[in-house]
């Protein structure tokens, strides 16, 4: 399993957000490249960002995303706003590893299945859920559709995975549902990363041991609750 430290990226800055909402911002740090040399630093190889701007239709921060594919000496998996095969495909050019669809890609069953053909194996399926209902449209539209339902739906595909975010945990720092991860495992083949509420070592060990190929840390990373070097020590190649 991978640990990946997530760059949210907000007006320019990299920030984090507590349960998903704008208004309840946390962390802000001015430079986002400086923050992901750190991460490098520390151990890591893989970088998470997301630029929460264009997920909600606030406005962009593609000069930072291809700043920090370029500059920061990790492998960079990113999203947030890729709603057209043109988005994914610079991103793929200017160097991103994978490419992260969310609410495009479950709302819309034909340009879900033209993104993940046309990237085989590079596209991740983001997944957003409070309790076990996918959320979409930066976390703030309900679906009624069951995350298992949907895992079910997408394990045909030639995807690079389901990034699983559980909303009600994110940036709370009370632990992480490798019970989630332990559910989706079951029910599809494909690699299941997660994120949201990652605080301990343990925390890992549990998202691990429940079939978890990669888990996202955000805020326990920013606080110092929890110390990168050892996680990338034992999840950061």
């Amino acid at each position: 399993m991978i640990a990946l430290p997530a760059v949210d990226l907000r007006e320019g800055k990299c920030v984090q957000l507590v349960g998903g909402d704008y208004e309840r911002e946390r962390v802000r740090i001015d430079d986002p490249l400086s923050q992901a040399r750190a991460f490098r630093d520390m151990g890591f190889s893989w970088l998470h960002v997301v630029d929460l701007d264009a997920a909600t239709g606030r406005g962009e921060n593609l000069g930072w995303i291809e700043r920090l594919i370029r500059e920061s000496g990790l492998r960079v998996q990113v999203g947030g706003g890729v709603r057209n095969l043109e988005r994914a495909q610079h991103l793929f050019d200017v160097g991103a590893e994978r490419v992260i669809v969310g609410t495009r890609a479950i709302e819309d069953v034909a340009f879900r299945e033209d993104v993940v053909k046309a990237f085989p194996g590079r596209v991740l399926i983001a997944a957003d859920v409070r309790e076990r209902e996918v959320v979409t449209r930066g976390w703030a539209a309900r679906t009624g559709l069951r995350i298992t339902d949907l895992a079910k739906e997408l394990d045909p595909l030639p995807i690079g995975g389901i990034l699983v975010t559980a909303v009600h945990l994110e940036g709370a720092l009370g632990g992480a549902d490798a019970e989630l991860c332990r559910e989706l495992a079951q029910v599809t083949r494909a690699p299941i990363f997660a994120s949201g509420g990652v605080t301990t070592l343990d925390d890992l060990a549990r998202i691990r041991a429940a079939g978890g190929a990669g888990a996202v840390i955000g805020m326990a990373l920013y606080t110092g609750t929890l110390d990168g070097h050892a996680v990338a020590r034992e999840y950061g190649q």
